[in-house]
């Protein structure tokens, strides 16, 4: 019993991380960046110029919250691989991983993102800005991909392992479809227009989906 009682431990661990990733980024958004006026993704190069000239304040404090993100984000997945494997194995299949791999590359990938952001309210956005601000943005669109890999593998390997119920793995594929695309249409999107709302959206329902997803690991029973 203690045995087993152990196993279910860290898949609780993991959804408490999963909830506290999904707030923090969430209060970061909502607290820090946008308040401070943050260009959404596709914005022109003289809004960010603008940004960057003049937040560097918001910009340290939004990056002081990030290593507790990714830490946070990273044993969620591990959680919901530790929660899954057995299942996983039984059937030879390794959804779990693909969901972790795409966690581990977004962390990368959003690592850079800040540092470019960093880089741009450090220097006052002036030298190199416009390709500092095109690389930010191919990166951040890109970023889709990774949160797309995340939301399939740990959405399928929580179905097929009865960690999750259907229609959250649905929402999980939602997500992933509309995060894909808008990692498609990256270049579109860098050009302006609506099209940002389909990265937005997905970002939204990806948010849910690691509160509800972490839920569900907290009430795993061996």
């Amino acid at each position: 019993m203690g045995s087993k009682t152990n196993i279910a431990a860290f898949p609780r661990l993991g959804g408490i991380a999963g909830i506290g990733f999904a707030a923090l980024i969430l209060l970061l958004n909502v607290l820090v960046l946008v308040p401070a006026g943050m260009p959404s993704p596709g914005s022109g190069l003289d809004e960010a110029v603008a940004f960057f000239g003049s937040e560097p304040a918001a910009m340290d404090l939004g990056t002081m919250f990030l290593p507790a993100v990714w830490a946070l984000a990273t044993v969620f997945g591990a959680g919901a691989v530790a929660a899954a494997r057995r299942s996983e194995a039984e059937r030879g299949e390794a959804w779990a991983l693909v969901g972790f791999a795409g966690i581990l590359f977004q962390n990368l990938n959003i690592t850079t993102v800040s540092a470019v952001r960093l880089a741009l309210a450090h220097t006052g956005a002036d030298e190199g800005a416009a390709a500092l601000w095109a690389l930010h943005e191919s990166l951040f669109g890109l970023n889709g991909t990774f949160l797309a890999l995340a939301l399939v593998g740990l959405s399928m390997s929580g179905r097929r392992a009865g960690i999750i119920p259907k229609w959250l793995a649905l929402m999980g594929f939602a997500a992933a479809a509309l995060q894909f695309a808008s990692a498609v249409l990256t270049p579109v999107i860098l050009d302006g227009g609506p099209l940002g709302l389909i990265g937005l959206a997905g970002w939204l329902i990806w948010t849910a989906w690691l509160v509800l997803y972490g839920v569900a690991l907290i009430r795993l029973r061996p």
